[in-house]
């Protein structure tokens, strides 16, 4: 089926009405859904088969998430978002840590943790600092299973049912549906560069803003402090949740947090920075709120791998992680660059994010191209991106692709890239 934009126009509906409607022929088994790939019509033979009696019937709000963008069963390949380079980690090293902590007088390392194992608390306060040049007392954090356990304690804790919630256009998909999920009204503010965010007027109050951190995601340019200021001054949000989602070694300039501060929340994670099977995060939270978020950690999510964190703790304080960080983040500047050269060169393509030491780049097409038609293609050639699309505003016209470079290297992501632009230039043109 066309996408949700162009049946739009030419049925002449609202978003929300077209949303509604093929919420109801997804739950009655006449259209079928592929995770960020599309919607088609049922085969008429399965149709019987899927509106039989005792079929799982799915809550409202997860037939919701299921229907907007979501992880991708495929999480590797050619250009797949999100993915580091895995490849050259050094796991030996991981290994030594890990057995070094794995053994019999660490007995206690089995048990539950309570808001996150000390040295690995203290070893985060330092990294921010060295890194970020952030300032926290130890308590203010908590340990977190990945980033997206920090947002959902966050959005359990400060907001209810209904409560309205501010993201940028184009948005982080991952934070989009846990606010979602707990069945908050999420509001998405477009955000250009160049002029800051188209602002709304809304009576209703802000319980909590969104923000990617000092590097936006998924348009992978840096952010604007000042523009994030001013939404912030005029909506008046009750608090303000940053993600370091994309650590680029940048310092806090862009960056609101604030530690002394009552409002303000930074969620991160070592997903991006080792590999994203680790699962551990970090959550630096107001003096005031740290308490009842462990209480309600423990009591929601439960705590536990204090051999993974002790093990990272080590890791951080013997300087691997930065001593790794420095040598692959220049790697990674220098495939962007690749990646910015080839694709500046497609016909159609009328921007590209400047090269720098994130995992991501993302590449523009003029608003009238269907770029989830063009990601199906991709996927046809192994080649795996995201649409812009999927992640904007319903007033945001923009297109385009989200790309990762963390799978490819040397002569293979030459040799990728120059496909990618040839089959680019030939799907838009």
């Amino acid at each position: 089926m066309p996408a949700h934009r162009t049946l739009c126009g030419q049925l002449g509906v609202a978003r929300d009405t077209l949303a509604q409607a093929m919420r109801h022929l997804l739950e009655e088994g006449y259209i079928i859904t592929g995770q960020g790939q599309g919607t088609w019509t049922r085969r008429p033979g399965t149709l019987r088969q899927a509106s039989l009696p005792g079929m799982a019937q799915l809550s409202a709000r997860a037939t919701e998430i299921l229907q907007t963008p979501s992880a991708s069963a495929i999480q590797s390949g050619a250009f797949m978002p999100g993915i580091p380079d895995i490849t050259q980690f050094p796991m030996a090293k991981w290994r030594e840590l890990y057995a070094s902590v794995t053994v019999p007088r660490n007995a206690l390392l089995l048990s539950y943790s309570g808001g996150g194992y000390g040295p690995l608390k203290r070893a985060i306060r330092d990294f921010l600092w060295r890194w970020r040049r952030l300032t926290c007392d130890t308590d203010q954090i908590i340990i977190t299973d990945g980033t997206h356990n920090g947002i959902e304690l966050c959005a359990l804790a400060l907001t209810d049912v209904g409560d309205r919630i501010l993201m940028e256009s184009p948005c982080y998909w991952g934070a989009r549906n846990i606010f979602t999920a707990v069945g908050a009204k999420v509001e998405l503010l477009t955000w250009y560069p160049e002029t800051g965010h188209v602002q709304r007027s809304s009576t209703q109050p802000v319980q909590l803003a969104y923000f990617t951190g000092s590097h936006h995601y998924p348009l992978s340019i840096k952010t604007s402090r000042a523009h994030r200021q001013s939404m912030c001054d005029a909506m008046q949000p009750r608090y303000i949740l940053e993600d370091d989602y994309e650590f680029t070694g940048e310092d806090s300039a862009p960056l609101m947090f604030d530690g002394r501060s009552s409002q303000h929340l930074l969620v991160g994670s070592f997903s991006k920075l080792m590999f994203p099977g680790l699962r551990l995060g970090y959550l630096v939270a107001p003096h005031g709120l740290v308490d009842a978020l462990n209480r309600l950690r423990s009591e929601v999510f439960r705590e536990g791998r204090l051999l993974d964190q002790a093990a990272l703790a080590q890791f951080l304080a013997e300087g691997e992680l930065d001593a790794w960080y420095r040598r692959i983040q220049r790697e990674y500047l220098a495939r962007q660059q690749v990646m910015h050269d080839q694709l500046i060169q497609v016909p159609g393509v009328i921007d590209v994010s400047p090269p720098c030491h994130s995992i991501s780049l993302c590449v523009q097409f003029s608003p009238e191209v269907d770029d989830r038609r063009i990601a199906r293609n991709l996927l046809q050639s192994h080649l795996i991106t995201r649409p812009l699309s999927l992640v904007c505003a319903e007033d945001d016209p923009r297109s385009g692709l989200i790309l990762g470079i963390g799978m490819l290297s040397g002569r293979t992501l030459t040799s990728e890239s120059v496909r990618l632009r040839h089959i680019l230039t030939r799907l838009l043109n």
